[in-house]
């Protein structure tokens, strides 16, 4: 049983689910149309994410997790999107099927002045044919005794019929493959011998005939969905307030505790997409490769809704000393940028070696949080510190260095960069403002132009007294 989650590496997942795109369209309203009594949002700028299945995927590629996927999308460009999209996951789609009578699942949501005003759904409910009931029946035959688990993600969309979910959840049953199941629906027991299955507890007040008005009733509801359906552990997610696991002969096991939520378009947007996180956790914690399925707080803050490993050791009880929670890697924060520009959200990023941390330094962090809602702190890596600084240095290594801007309150998120690669960093998370302090003139802060040409603007932070890393370093080796 392995207890480090740097084997997700190793983890070989799949997705089987109805696959969708969440359109995002963002706008302001100054007026209402003459033609009716209706807001007139002015478009500004519109985005495309991986929706439904799809998030399950991305939020199990970037925990590392190697993953291939089953399901069926159209024929046009949302379909072409859906897979251009998992090729920048590097996610196996020979099971995506394409059906050229069928929509791929659009659904947008249309936002103006931090307000959600509209969502339009662009899909179809109509079962799969026989033809891609055959396909996909054949690949997740070939597919699941390669794989640690089945992740069955239905939204009731036409894919997830009883014969396919039967097919599925008896082949991982076979090949002794855990299978978690996120329902849709009030008839559990097509879901029956599935390892875990995962409602809210809205849809298992429903499922189980009766009202959930406190925690006696929510135990009650879960004993009887588990001993009625044939299910073999049941998971009921609890919004904020976390999440209990029903398991056979067992006292239930509340997983995680309640914690803030908040989000600028709605609550249901970001618990949707947050529960993806969840059943990708309990399936990767839960398989005989990886760590037990009865593991602890795996359920952080959930803002933005993509969590990393960093993140998921800091809610399994690691010491601070063992992980760097706001450390992130470049791809885990591309995705977290993404998210914030959704909501939003100003980012601001300032850059540099922070070789021995100064005054200077400290205020430049504070002023430049003042200027946004987020701020990344981008530095250079031991290699990059050396071609610029010369020999001997950097005087502490970039884990150190990652560690004491992580103390920073100022400090939102810590990434390290190589020698050139900073434009990298720039076109990947699109800062709002990158700031420098104003020893520098604005034509010698690297990345300017590129920051400029992508809608931002290089902010120039006053300092009161030249100070600099090298000074001092220099000062404390001529004494």
């Amino acid at each position: 049983m392995l207890t480090d989650i740097s084997q997700f590496d190793h983890c070989r997942m799949l997705v089987a689910g109805d696959l969708m795109i969440d359109e995002y369209v963002w706008g302001k309203v100054e007026r209402i149309s003459p033609e009716a009594p209706v807001q007139i949002v002015e478009v500004e700028k519109e985005e495309y994410t991986l929706g439904g299945a799809g998030n399950v995927v991305n939020n199990l590629a970037v925990l590392g997790a190697q993953v291939s996927v089953a399901g069926v999308i159209g024929t046009k460009k949302d379909g072409d999107r859906v897979l251009e999209m998992f090729a920048g996951l590097q996610a196996d789609t020979e099971g995506v099927i394409r059906e050229s009578q069928r929509p791929t699942t659009r659904k947008t949501r249309v936002i103006a002045a931090s307000q959600h005003v509209l969502r339009i759904d662009r899909e179809t409910r109509r079962e799969i044919s026989d033809a891609t009931f055959e396909k996909l029946s054949s690949f997740v035959q070939k597919k699941i005794p390669e794989c640690d688990a089945v992740l069955i993600s239905d939204y009731g969309k036409g894919l997830m019929t009883r014969p396919f979910l039967k097919n599925l959840i008896s082949l991982a049953q076979k090949h002794g493959k855990i299978s978690i199941a996120d329902p849709k629906g009030l008839d559990f027991t097509k879901y029956a011998g599935v390892s875990l299955l995962t409602p809210n507890k809205k849809e298992a007040a429903l499922a189980a005939g009766m009202e959930i008005r406190n925690q006696d009733d929510l135990f009650r509801a879960g004993r009887k969905l588990l001993e009625s359906t044939g299910i073999q552990n049941l998971l009921i997610t609890c919004g904020k307030d976390g999440m209990v696991l029903f398991e056979p002969g067992q006292e239930p096991h509340v997983t995680a505790e309640a914690r803030q939520v908040f989000d600028v378009l709605e609550p249901g947007i970001l618990w949707y997409r947050f529960f993806d996180q969840a059943i990708g956790f309990f399936c990767l914690l839960g398989m005989p490769r990886c760590l037990p399925i009865r593991q602890r707080g795996i359920v952080g803050k959930v803002e933005p809704p993509i969590v990393t490993r960093n993140e998921l050791l800091a809610a399994m009880g690691k010491s601070s000393d063992e992980i760097l929670t706001k450390y992130k890697n470049l791809k885990e924060l591309t995705e977290i940028a993404k998210d914030l520009k959704r909501r939003n959200r100003k980012i601001v990023l300032s850059n540099g070696c922070f070789d021995l941390l100064h005054a200077g330094h400290i205020r430049l962090f504070s002023a430049s949080k003042q200027m946004g809602d987020v701020l990344i702190a981008a530095i250079d890596d031991d290699a990059s510190v050396r071609s610029l600084k010369g020999e001997g240095r950097p005087v502490i290594s970039a884990r150190e260095r990652v560690q004491i801007l992580s103390a920073l309150d100022s400090v939102d998120y810590v990434t390290v960069f190589s020698y050139g690669q900073l434009s990298t960093v720039i076109e990947s998370i699109r800062p709002d403002i990158l700031t420098k302090g104003s020893n520098y003139a604005p034509h010698e802060v690297i990345g300017n132009e590129l920051v400029e040409k992508l809608g931002g603007r290089v902010v120039l932070i006053p300092v009161r007294e030249n100070t600099s890393s090298s000074d001092i370093i220099n000062g404390i080796k001529a004494r």
